[in-house]
């Protein structure tokens, strides 16, 4: 009979712990998938800034561009008129 009992007191026992296993676990998936979910948005602004500041480099190198070819134009103008 106490062999009987002990052995439903284990299993129970085990039972209990398996809940509360159960529980610890899904708790700290949930603050995994929270702290990946931080992550992720993190990553995706840092990723939005380095896209945005590489547009505007290229605005900026077509404005150098465009400066540099206005220039150009100048220098031609003042050849000619120098050679007038």
């Amino acid at each position: 009979m106490k062999k009987i009992i002990t052995v439903f007191a284990i299993a129970a026992f085990g039972f209990a712990c398996k809940q509360e296993t159960k529980e610890k676990v899904k708790v700290a998936s949930e603050a995994v998938s929270s702290d990946m979910k931080e992550s992720l948005d993190s990553a995706k602004l840092k990723a939005k800034a380095v896209i945005d500041s590489t547009k505007v480099g290229e605005k900026a190198k077509e404005l150098l561009v465009k400066g540099a070819e206005k220039v150009e134009q100048g220098a031609k103008k003042l050849k000619e008129s120098a050679k007038k």
